[in-house]
């Protein structure tokens, strides 16, 4: 299960923009933006096409990237007439966002976190756990943050919990490992 892009906004167009990341620091002479991604695996800068780098109080400037290259866990974003550490200076902290329509095609199995955000979550043997509301980034694997009758309850994002994802009926089913949720008898 890959969940590599948490966007802002559930798509109900293909043009809709979303939050990939932001704006952390320069880099270089020439005017490369350092990009700290949403999510650590995350590679969907390298197709964008177009970027909208959006400030604190919701001001919007569209760019075209020139180059991205991943640097020591960020990435390094130069945009096209956007030349100089002098010009790039102001747009530190700003959010970055990406259209869903340049994301590239995933593999069967794999999903992006905007097609994955809202799903009612089953257990096979504990029925219904709630919504997917959240992710987290961790070193080894994501985990999906779920809340509903059980509370907050952290599932593995990985195949042996993650059984089956149904995108047309909004449905997850997983099979949790012991402890995660408190038993009948423990109730």
């Amino acid at each position: 299960m890959a969940s590599i892009v948490p966007p802002a906004l559930n798509p109900a167009k293909s043009s809709e923009w979303f939050v990939v990341g932001s704006v952390v620091g320069v880099h270089g002479l020439r005017g490369d933006l350092k990009v700290r991604p949403l999510t650590a695996d995350s590679d969907a800068l390298f197709s964008a096409t177009r970027l909208l780098l959006v400030d604190r109080t919701g001001k919007e400037l569209p760019v075209v990237p020139a180059r991205v290259a991943p640097h020591k866990g960020i990435f390094l974003v130069r945009l096209r007439g956007l030349d100089g550490i002098d010009v790039v200076e102001g747009l530190v902290g700003r959010e970055v966002r990406m259209r869903y329509d340049d994301l590239p095609e995933l593999a069967g199995d794999e999903y992006y976190w905007h097609q994955l955000q809202g799903l009612r979550v089953v257990d096979r043997l504990r029925g219904e756990l709630g919504r997917l509301d959240d992710l987290l980034a961790t070193g080894a694997h994501d985990i999906y943050v779920v809340n509903g009758p059980f509370g907050e309850v952290l599932i593995p994002a990985v195949g042996p919990f993650v059984l089956a994802v149904d995108l047309d009926a909004g449905l997850m089913t997983v099979e949790l490992p012991e402890g995660l949720v408190p038993e009948a008898d423990d109730l």
